[in-house]
């Protein structure tokens, strides 16, 4: 899947528009689910019951505004500064050692006086930069001439160091989409399978350790095996996340409608919107998010192998890669296919940051899919 040789100039043209239109329909219809989701918990905390709403809107505006200029930037500029985007991002994460907000025992944000970004979260600028930094060094080494060391500095630096400052806060839902991603744009480049099995069996051994020998992790995966054993602790917000997918039956109890926000379903505006979508708009709302994720990952693919040049195929790809992974995680938490993490739904779960990071990552391919070979 790699473009190293025979590289041809490219065409510049328009932009695409079904990845646009695309964007723009997934970040409405999130909007819609925001504000039915989150009615309860906006009334019982914040006394409003439109007050996620009303700190996502603005929001909405900074990340359409994002990939707008995203879109105008020429792709091969981030190449330049893909570096300097990275040392900012680990600065960001620094403040957040220092200076960080605590929410629920994790301390992952930065406090702003910005409306729609009051809790800013670098970890989700720490994806986007890891996957343009990634795709600036893949595109310099040709695949003929990868060596050992070649691809592990990089990895190292580029990855490991994030990783490391992740685990800190502790984020290790995004070091697991990280490495994921990552590992999906080492397998387009085309790494020999000498040099992927020591990385896969790392972060494999990485992961399992990690998972065992912390408390909390180890109740998710017991819960994740059986949560009805459990269901008024750990297994809580499994079980009434299946109980909310499962009332939805074909066509679901109707928007603003669903039981299961009211109280019972943690963070129903977050980690488990989309059970609320299964449960107001039943299985074929949950198969139109589905839909409407594929079409947006077939659309980025679509833009990275029409671009005539391996930068620009690595980052369509690794962003496209970003967007679905976390997609498919979400939603395979909410159905209790993989142990409870904290992933969000992109561009439907409540959340500043994520808006923001996600338009104009899309921003990114936009303008990638103006040069074609």
């Amino acid at each position: 899947m790699t473009k190293h040789q025979n590289e041809t100039p490219s065409k510049k043209g328009s932009f695409d528009v079904w990845l646009f239109i695309t964007v723009i329909i997934l970040t409405v219809f999130g909007l819609v689910m925001i504000f039915s989701a989150s009615i309860p918990s906006a009334r019982a905390y914040q006394n409003d019951s439109l007050s996620f709403v009303k700190s996502q809107i603005p929001a909405i505006g900074v990340g359409l505004v994002m990939m707008l200029v995203c879109a105008s930037i020429d792709y091969r500029v981030y190449k330049k500064l893909a570096i300097w985007i990275f040392v900012l991002n680990i600065v960001l994460l620094l403040a957040v050692a220092f200076f960080g907000s605590t929410i629920n025992g994790a301390k992952r944000w930065l406090s702003l006086p910005i409306p729609g970004l009051r809790s800013f979260q670098p970890s989700e600028i720490t994806k986007v930069s890891v996957v343009l930094i990634m795709a600036s060094v893949l595109s310099n080494i040709e695949p003929s001439k990868q060596t050992f060391l070649k691809i592990y500095t990089p990895l190292f630096v580029f990855v490991g160091i994030p990783a490391l400052m992740l685990l800190k806060q502790p984020h290790f839902s995004a070091i697991i989409i990280i490495g994921l991603t990552v590992g999906s744009m080492l397998i387009c480049y085309g790494m020999k399978l000498k040099y992927y099995l020591p990385a896969a069996g790392a972060a494999v051994a990485g992961i399992t350790i990690l998972a065992f020998t912390s408390p909390y992790r180890m109740q998710r995966i017991l819960a994740y095996r059986n949560p009805f054993l459990d269901k008024q602790g750990d297994g809580w917000q499994i079980v009434q996340s299946l109980y909310a997918i499962g009332s939805g039956g074909l066509f679901g109890l109707g928007l603003t409608r669903g039981r299961q926000k009211h109280m019972y379903l943690p963070e129903p505006q977050n980690d488990y919107i989309f059970s609320v979508i299964c449960e107001e708009l039943g299985l074929i709302g949950g198969l139109v998010v589905l839909i409407l994720f594929v079409f947006l990952f077939i659309r980025c693919m679509k833009v990275a192998l029409e671009c005539p040049d391996p930068l620009g195929l690595y980052m369509a790809f690794g962003l496209g890669m970003l967007i679905i992974i976390q997609a498919v995680f979400n939603m395979a938490v909410a159905t209790n296919v993989i142990p409870s993490t904290g992933i969000m739904l992109p561009f439907f779960s409540a959340g500043g940051t994520g808006i923001v990071v996600n338009m104009a990552a899309m921003g990114i391919v936009l303008n990638i899919s103006r040069h074609k070979g």
